[in-house]
């Protein structure tokens, strides 16, 4: 059989190269006449860059740039042969990055996804992937603006420098000497989020939370991006802050499509830029998994996005997840068998320790099962 491994990751015990890896090991162990094709999927969080490395040709750019704590780090991204960047938002503000005792989005910024933005036109990228998935900021995008050479001062006339406290200081901002190159710049944002920049479903109240933010700063945060949205919004000349996505990321989402950016699925721009669709037309079997599936997966996760691929061209899809729960019935019409790796009582920690062990195991019990269905009909064909 031709098959293609389109999983993603498997949070907290497997990334998504690891588990399609696992995947093709044991389909040939179990058989090796099986042509297997890789292509580890994401959705626009941890992981982006190196699944779309993983399919297609480029190569790692090592940067070094603001971290989200405002230090030094040593980030990368990946410049694509087609001269397309692809950035990672987790790998240079991202939650993961910051030890829970100093989360506080006071004291976090964008400002190196900028950096990283620039360095990336500096080295002849002509277009830009930018996952914006996992990060530890509600600036609203103020700190990558700033990197990208906006201007804005308080009202004592000083340059604020783009952490999130910044913003409800800011009093004036100015765009003439933002990068011209941005201007011309084709700017994808893979993001699934659909909350405007404030409100009760905005960046603050919504995320604001598990960045640490207190119940004083959501509502601080709130009116501040309101604020700021007046001001940013008078300067490009058009509203913004309640298109869907604007409060992704902190709000970096209103900032980027101030700058001409496109906010799209993160499955589907992913899934496009490693040509999927075209591997799936000539493939017998797809399988895909995450770390936890539900009827959410149909909506936006990659998983989902790979079933209907597969579907759209009457392709046998397989979900392969950490686990399943809920309400299975929509994931059944969507793929043609949904199943979890555990198979034994195990607890928590327990499964995340043995996710490689139990993926391998299980993934044998598929493709035997899928190749005995295959071979019967073979034989049905040929009587």
């Amino acid at each position: 059989m031709d098959i293609i491994l389109a999983p993603d990751s498997y949070k907290g015990s497997l990334t998504a190269m690891e588990v399609a890896k696992t995947m093709e090991k044991a389909i040939l162990d179990l058989d090796r006449s099986h042509r297997i094709i890789l292509k580890p999927m994401a959705d626009g969080g941890e992981g982006t860059s190196d699944a779309i490395l993983a399919s297609v040709t480029g190569k790692k750019m090592e940067v070094d740039c603001t971290g989200p704590l405002g230090d030094r780090i040593t980030s990368y991204y990946v410049l694509l042969e087609s001269k397309e960047a692809v950035i990672e938002l987790a790998n240079i503000a991202g939650l993961i990055q910051v030890p829970l005792e100093k989360r506080n989005p006071d004291f976090t910024t964008t400002y190196g996804v900028g950096e990283v933005i620039l360095d990336a036109l500096d080295k002849g990228a002509t277009s830009i992937i930018l996952g914006i998935g996992g990060s530890a900021t509600n600036d609203g995008g103020l700190g990558m603006l700033l990197a990208l050479g906006m201007e804005a001062w308080d009202a004592e006339g000083n340059k604020l420098t783009g952490f999130g406290k910044d913003l409800c200081n800011i009093h004036s901002i100015r765009l003439d000497k933002l990068d011209k190159r941005i201007r011309k710049l084709d700017i994808k944002v893979a993001c699934d989020v659909k909350n405007p920049l404030s409100g009760d479903n905005g960046a603050s109240v919504v995320y604001g939370p598990q960045k640490g933010a207190s119940k004083d700063q959501i509502a601080r945060f709130d009116q501040s991006l309101t604020l700021y949205a007046d001001k940013l919004e008078d300067l490009v000349g058009k509203s913004m802050r309640d298109e869907p996505g604007a409060g992704a990321a902190g709000g970096i989402g209103f900032a980027l499509l101030a700058i001409g950016a496109k906010l799209v699925s993160g499955a589907e721009l992913i899934a496009s830029t490693m040509h999927l669709e075209e591997a799936i037309q000539h493939a017998d079997l797809v399988i895909t998994g995450e770390g936890q599936s539900d009827n959410q997966t149909l909506f936006g996760k990659a998983p989902g996005h790979v079933a209907f691929l597969a579907k759209k061209h009457h392709v046998t899809a397989i979900l392969l997840s950490g686990s399943l729960i809920g309400d299975l019935h929509a994931l059944r019409e969507r793929f043609s068998g949904c199943f979890s790796i555990i198979t034994k009582p195990l607890t928590l920690e327990e499964a995340m320790d043995e996710a490689e062990h139990l993926l391998y195991e299980q993934t044998k019990q598929i493709i035997h099962f899928a190749s005995s269905q295959s071979n019967a009909y073979r034989k049905t064909l040929l009587k």
